[in-house]
């Protein structure tokens, strides 16, 4: 990687140029697109957490619900390809009322299912359209940050994981009381319908992030091959390696601190639940921090706070020193996907241009997600899990060396000294 990247000549600022819009609308879409992440990450927790429930009512084997899985995924990632032409299009803001609309319809698809086919079929569906949403949203947070000259991805992205942990949450109690997942599909999907289209009419309007210029913009975001530039792939391979460490953290945390620091299995759980929280924490004021200090000087400070946790938990041999190490690594860990994905955005412009940066960018974001847990267990089956996750440090280290790519988009916004903030 790179310590330096050029903005690209290719961005779409001269085709697509965002239109005025008042401080009114810009703060109310402020909150709306922060409420999207919020539904966007219980729907996909309410799926997650009753995944079990699943595999037990249509008796999945273990290598039929690895499929679904899958499917999901690749479904998400094929489909993120072409939503940059799509924004360009049609403004962000379409695409999300559409995509809000459709995906608690696909939820219900899933409960709905009667056997391991019409399950597939469902949830390649509601990959398709989560893909559609994920990179809209971003591409619609960027607009919002640019418009309103201030960060916003920390927040979005801390409401996301709040979606998440409700939905977990009110998932684990309704499966407790024997609640299906039919029933239970149906009331949130209920819920996040009415919600979904209420928000929808807060969002910015299209023409805020939609391509003024709409054949030429089309003619040259169209297709799949565009948009995998040189400050893409720096990104990216960034991305790829947080998401790698955080899988490795969701998936195999717990493992490490039962085999490896004697942990009981409540115990050992209390990891990721530390990892979670302050990461959760972090994003909460990671907005303000990047106001205050720059997106640069707060991705290597953080950076080397997720680096002093990760250490932590591989060299200090106690269970205490472990859960705490994993709380300093969500902590340092909170605000660096956010920054990457606002830099993503500003690299590319406005329009189809930032939505097809962030596309392309989520790409590897998502097949670190993805990938990721098997990652490690083939290196820990090959090594050992210690060593395993001790290879992740240094991969931290050379991400968090690039931290000056972050400036891509900060020059509107100037670190604020004391007195002024």
């Amino acid at each position: 990687m790179t310590n330096e990247i050029e903005e690209p000549a290719e961005t779409m600022t001269e085709t697509a140029i965002p239109q005025r819009v008042d401080a009114g609308a810009v703060a109310r879409g402020r909150w709306a697109v922060t409420t999207v992440f919020f539904l966007n990450g219980m729907l996909l927790s309410t799926y997650t957490v009753r995944l079990p429930s699943l595999k037990a009512d249509l008796s999945l084997s273990d290598g039929q619900l690895g499929v679904i899985l899958t499917v999901f995924g690749a479904a998400a990632l094929l489909t993120m390809q072409f939503v940059g032409p799509l924004v360009g299009r049609f403004g962000s803001a379409r695409i999300m009322r559409l995509a809000l609309v459709v995906l608690p319809v696909m939820l219900c698809g899933v409960g709905l299912a009667g056997n391991v086919v019409l399950l597939g079929a469902a949830v390649v569906l509601m990959g398709m359209v989560h893909g559609t949403l994920d990179v809209s949203m971003n591409a619609h947070a960027v607009a919002v940050e640019r418009l309103r000259d201030r960060p916003v991805l920390n927040g979005c992205h801390a409401a996301w994981s709040l979606g998440a942990v409700v939905a977990a949450s009110v998932g684990a109690g309704l499966t407790k009381a024997g609640v299906r997942p039919t029933e239970h599909f149906l009331w949130v999907a209920a819920i996040l319908l009415i919600a979904g289209v209420a928000v929808g009419c807060w969002l910015l309007p299209a023409s805020a992030d939609r391509g003024t210029d709409t054949k030429r913009a089309d003619k040259r975001e169209a297709g799949w091959r565009t948009g995998w530039t040189r400050p893409v792939l720096v990104f990216g391979a960034m991305g790829f390696i947080v998401m790698v460490l955080e899988a490795a953290v969701t998936s195999w945390s717990g493992v490490f601190l039962h085999d490896s620091r004697g942990a009981t299995l409540a115990t050992a759980a209390l990891g990721y639940t530390a990892f979670t929280g302050c990461q959760t924490a972090g994003r909460l004021i990671g907005d303000k921090l990047h106001e205050r200090f720059g997106g640069p000087a707060l991705f290597r400070v953080n950076g080397l706070i997720a680096v002093a946790g990760l250490a932590g938990v591989l060299f200090i041999p106690a269970q205490l020193s472990g859960i705490v190490g994993f709380a300093v690594l969500g902590l340092g860990e909170s605000v660096l996907l956010p920054l990457i994905f606002g830099a993503v955005g500003h690299a590319g412009g406005t329009g189809a241009g930032a939505a097809t940066f962030l596309s392309r960018f989520t790409t590897f974001t998502y097949a670190g997600l993805l990938i990721g847990p098997a990652l490690i267990g083939w290196f820990a089956q090959a090594a050992s899990l210690m060593w395993t996750l001790a290879g992740l440090l240094p991969l931290l280290v050379v991400v968090v060396s690039n931290a000056r790519v972050m400036a891509i988009g900060e020059e509107r916004r100037a670190p604020k000294t004391a007195a002024e903030a």
